[in-house]
């Protein structure tokens, strides 16, 4: 991709992502990247910084995060890097917890939205992608249908661009999801980027994903595969929740600095 010629230029210089383990890029490991992890958000400022020449890019999200700890870590910190594209994805964590509220959560979620839009930067959001056939997780698919309800409206009124993840069908393929099954795979993360830059309009050859039929699979046999994967995914996940505990204690932004894309992996 280093030789790839200049297509016609977006109108953005400074790319800022904020966000939870999604947007950090859990599930596409890569040893080259910063914090190890590569993940839809790198491969779109990657297409972004190949269109423009002067162009910085910054990522503020980390693993585990809920809607408050990203509305209060993240936005000012993205604001100070002065971006004119943001994106956002938050709530996830919050969702598929017990007794959380869709309705209460979108107005928390809106007031960041107000500030992260006072400046004029063109923020991206993103919707919840439809988890039904995921196992456990599947009893939080109403919620997620609701809080997707409120986001478009957020949308409208702040005229967002919204990175549709629940009409992106083909999410629906296991082939998307990393084997912990909440995280998404790199083909997956692949899938998203090209979502991405086509709602922003921006021309990319990222590879289609064109999936070749799976082999049914004996009921017998997914019902150990889903043992296993409770075993351990499930379980450890239930435990952390019990010690008050979460997977982005002690990690910080893998790139928490606005520069040029191949300049930050070159750091590395």
């Amino acid at each position: 991709m280093q030789g790839r010629a200049m297509t016609q230029q977006h109108p953005w210089s400074r790319y800022v992502a904020l966000g939870d383990s999604f947007t950090e890029g859990i599930g596409d490991p890569e040893p080259k990247s910063p914090g190890g992890n590569r993940g839809w958000a790198d491969r779109v400022a990657e297409v972004l910084s190949e269109q423009t020449e002067d162009f910085a890019y910054a990522n503020l999200a980390i693993r585990g995060r809920l809607l408050r700890q990203i509305m209060n870590e993240q936005v000012d910190a993205a604001l100070s890097l002065r971006p004119d594209l943001i994106s956002i994805s938050a709530g996830g964590n919050d969702i598929i917890r017990p007794n959380t509220d869709p309705d209460r959560l979108a107005t928390i979620l809106e007031t960041g939205i107000a500030r992260l839009r006072a400046d004029g930067a063109t923020v991206m959001l993103f919707n919840g992608p439809d988890i039904g056939m995921t196992p456990v997780l599947n009893r939080s698919r109403g919620k997620v249908a609701i809080y997707n309800e409120n986001l478009h409206a957020i949308a409208l009124r702040h005229d967002l661009v919204v990175a549709d993840m629940w009409a992106l069908r083909e999410l629906k393929d296991p082939r998307m999801w990393a084997p912990d099954r909440l995280h998404f795979s790199p083909i997956g993360h692949t899938s998203i980027a090209r979502m991405v830059l086509d709602a922003l309009n921006v021309e990319n050859d990222l590879e289609p994903y064109y999936p070749v039929p799976l082999e049914r699979v004996p009921w017998r046999h997914a019902r150990v595969e889903d043992i296993g994967w409770a075993h351990e995914y499930l379980v450890p996940w239930v435990l952390r929740r019990i010690r008050h505990q979460s997977s982005g204690d002690g990690i910080v932004p893998k790139r928490p600095d606005a520069v040029p894309y191949r300049t930050a992996n070159l750091a590395q």
